[in-house]
């Protein structure tokens, strides 16, 4: 009886085919196979160069992105590699279909290969055509936010509030994708759910119900009742059917098991409330952008080898912002998530640019994970930090 083609071997043989009849689109990896590599996702695009067809590689680490032109035979072995040892989730777009191999360790792995979306993209082997953005600029919600006026251009005063966009959306797409929840097999079929806690204006949580798609459901929740009667105003006047706001607070917003939860520059330990809020909710993935880390500052008594240095403020603000931050990020592994931590924009645009990103991956408890928390915490000095106490977890036990 013939064997049915092991899926890995025939995604690369797709690949092949791709290249050879130059269908190729583009090629997206993620989900790295060793959580500690530096690079997170490897894009691969075809390209015309002066010495004939290239792929251009782009690596993306977590502060910076390198990029490859390699020969298109050169380009295949490198890649090969990448999806046999260095990924697990693997996206091949061609003009024609749409082929993705997701690996699970222990299991064996799938192979889904569906038409090519209507709107994909057609491949475009200019090296220097334009920058393709995740949110097309033609997008009514924008004009009505006031960031493109009516030819659909960006704003003078509003092009960093626009950078800010398309970067956000940009990760928030990667990180789908890296949760699996992308895809309607990722979220066991249903609809993919989120909530934006504290979301303000809305701009980024426009951008969020745009990236989703009109089958989703997006909540924003505002504390402010103005903003919350004009937020789901444009969404009908957008035709932005998936998303709607409410007027509430962070601490009592109702969470319906949403996929995603995001709380962007929710300040101080209200950054706490919205991720222990999404942890008890279930949330596969939790995403923060902290602001104004105070609570910990009375606390800190670091070592005397850094009394001289933190008797500048400048420093003994940046430190508790360094060990809040920490903490959370520790806090979240220690509670079954795989946790990273990165700048999203630049520092022109805004200097609280970190933020915080957390996929479920396990059960919590983890008692080494809980050891070395303890141990920073006393290290430190800190004997109370908000989410610590909001997950049930002992400092100083």
């Amino acid at each position: 009886m013939t064997q049915p083609p092991d899926p890995l071997e025939r995604f690369l043989g797709l690949l092949q085919q791709a290249l050879d009849g130059t269908a190729l689109v583009k090629l997206t990896l993620g989900r790295p196979v060793d959580e500690a590599a530096p690079v997170l996702n490897l894009y691969a695009r075809p390209v015309q160069l002066k010495s004939g067809p290239h792929l251009s590689l782009v690596l993306r680490e977590a502060r910076r992105d390198i990029t490859q032109n390699l020969p298109t035979g050169q380009a295949f072995e490198r890649l090969s590699q990448a999806v046999r040892d260095e990924f697990l989730d693997a996206h091949l777009f061609t003009a024609a279909e749409h082929v993705e191999l997701r690996r699970v360790p222990g299991r064996k792995a799938s192979l889904t290969i569906r038409p090519a979306a209507a709107t994909a993209p057609k491949p475009d082997a200019g090296h220097d055509r334009p920058k393709a953005y995740p949110i097309s600029l033609d997008r009514p919600w924008l004009k009505a936010l006031g960031i493109t006026n009516d030819r659909g251009q960006p704003r003078a005063e509003m092009s960093a509030k626009l950078r800010q966009i398309q970067s956000y959306a940009e990760l928030l797409g990667h990180l789908l994708a890296e949760s699996s929840l992308d895809t309607p097999e990722g979220r066991g079929g249903r609809p993919l759910r989120v909530v934006d806690m504290g979301c303000g204006k809305g701009y980024l949580t426009f951008a969020v119900a745009d990236l989703a798609g009109p089958g989703a459901s997006v909540l924003g929740v505002e504390l402010r009742p103005e903003l919350v009667a004009h937020g789901n105003t444009l969404a009908r006047e957008t035709g932005l059917s998936s998303l709607r706001f409410l007027a509430g607070s962070i601490a009592d917003a109702p969470l319906e098991q949403p996929d995603v939860v995001i709380a962007l520059h929710a300040c101080d330990t209200a950054t706490d409330d919205a991720l222990a809020r999404g942890i008890e909710a279930g949330a596969r993935l939790p995403v923060a952008a902290p602001c104004c880390q105070k609570e910990l500052r009375p606390q800190l008594a670091a070592p005397a080898v850094l009394a001289e240095a933190l008797k500048h403020g400048i420093f003994a603000e940046r430190q508790a912002e360094f060990v809040t931050d920490a903490l959370r990020a520790m806090l979240l592994d220690w509670a079954g998530y795989r946790t990273k931590v990165f700048e999203f924009v630049s520092t022109e645009h805004t200097a609280k640019n970190l933020m915080i990103a957390a996929i479920k991956a396990g059960p919590a408890g983890d008692a080494a994970q809980a050891g070395r928390i303890r141990a920073f915490a006393q290290f430190y000095g800190i004997r109370r930090h908000h989410l610590a106490a909001r997950l049930g977890f002992d400092l100083c036990a």
